[in-house]
């Protein structure tokens, strides 16, 4: 306990601002009870313990937990009393390369529009961490922190983080549990799954599971997710679960346009070329193709078929081959008007 309590640095301890949840361990409680002594000096053990959401007897336990970790924490009594940090704490500093520390704040604000305000709780950590960095290397970090403006991805969905957080928990411990859930189209709904991993792609985080209501794998986006129940039932994975190809495989099917689409080039071809988010890839011979896939957007489904390498008919499903029409007359004009525009110069 002491070893782990007095290495981590209070740049990477977490926010007190709310109550606990009930759930949490006496370590993490500790810690957070640490991280609401650091912020505010003279803390009661009365508030200590409604930040903690428990008994001021609880609170005082975890005051002693700290003390045995060799964290120097003082009660001073009266009614301007409560508890302090002592002189002897002292924490590892962070080290970052200039380099290291640049390219993480490039990356939060890549990944992170609010990464500049101090008051989104990403960027309150990040400013934690760039005010324990050296003079010179914070002096650079800051600069780029407030110079960018990072472009909205609209295409992104964030998800609550204790909601995520719940999650990966649940997937890390095979437990079950129970969801509110959001549909696109505003119905609600409550389901029970088995939680196999949480995934990222293009921007959202999505929850790939088993569902004891359908039956069936399942990808629901977290950002959807109202209420996370953590209950008593285990799981066990799937043998050789690959989640990343697992959930860019269920992203293919079941939307309201079915495609086919022969591919005029060998499977080994054609695969690298291909993203398993448009459909499964099968030989029909040694020299073709099938790409078998389904879309709720056929023009953007046009639009990543005219990007293989290879002729192909689309021998399924008329919107798509409609949208690939209108690709190509739109590409042929804008051609045309290229080679009309250069005979004029």
């Amino acid at each position: 306990m002491s070893s782990m309590l007095g290495s981590i640095p209070d740049v990477l301890l977490p926010d007190c601002g709310d109550v606990v949840k009930p759930d949490e361990s006496p370590t993490a409680r500790a810690l957070l009870a640490l991280e609401l002594v650091q912020g505010s000096p003279g803390i009661t053990a009365d508030r200590l313990a409604g930040k903690l959401g428990v008994s001021e007897r609880a609170a005082r336990r975890y005051v002693g937990i700290l003390r045995e970790a060799g964290i120097p924490i003082e009660s001073v009594r009266g009614p301007h009393g409560g508890y302090r940090l002592g002189r002897g704490l002292r924490l590892p500093p962070l080290m970052f390369t200039a380099a290291e520390a640049l390219g993480l704040v490039m990356a939060v604000l890549d990944g992170h529009r609010d990464a500049s305000d101090p008051t989104d709780p990403v960027g309150s950590a990040l400013g934690k961490i760039v005010r324990a960095l050296p003079e010179p290397v914070a002096a650079q970090v800051e600069a780029v922190r407030r110079t960018t403006a990072p472009v909205p991805d609209r295409g992104a969905a964030r998800p609550d983080p204790e909601t995520t957080t719940a999650l990966v928990h649940a997937c890390s411990n095979h437990r079950q549990v129970r969801l509110g859930y959001r549909s696109e189209a505003g119905s609600e709904r409550v389901i029970e799954v088995d939680p196999w991993a949480v995934v990222v792609r293009h921007g959202r985080w999505y929850l790939l599971c088993w569902s004891h209501h359908a039956h069936a794998r399942r990808a629901y986006r977290i950002d959807r997710v109202t209420a996370v129940e953590v209950l008593d039932g285990a799981f066990t994975p799937p043998a050789g679960l690959d989640p990343v190809a697992d959930l860019e495989a269920h992203l293919a099917v079941g939307w309201e346009y079915d495609v086919e689409v022969v591919i005029d080039a060998p499977l080994d071809t054609v695969a690298p070329c291909v993203s398993r988010a448009i459909g499964l890839l099968e030989p029909l011979d040694a020299h073709t193709t099938r790409l078998v896939g389904s879309t709720s957007n056929p023009v953007w489904y046009a639009e990543q078929l005219a990007t293989i390498p290879a002729p192909y008919r689309i021998v399924r499903c008329p919107a798509i081959q409609e949208a690939a029409r209108a690709l190509g007359q739109r590409l042929l004009a804008a051609s045309e008007l290229r080679q009309a525009y250069r005979g004029t110069t």
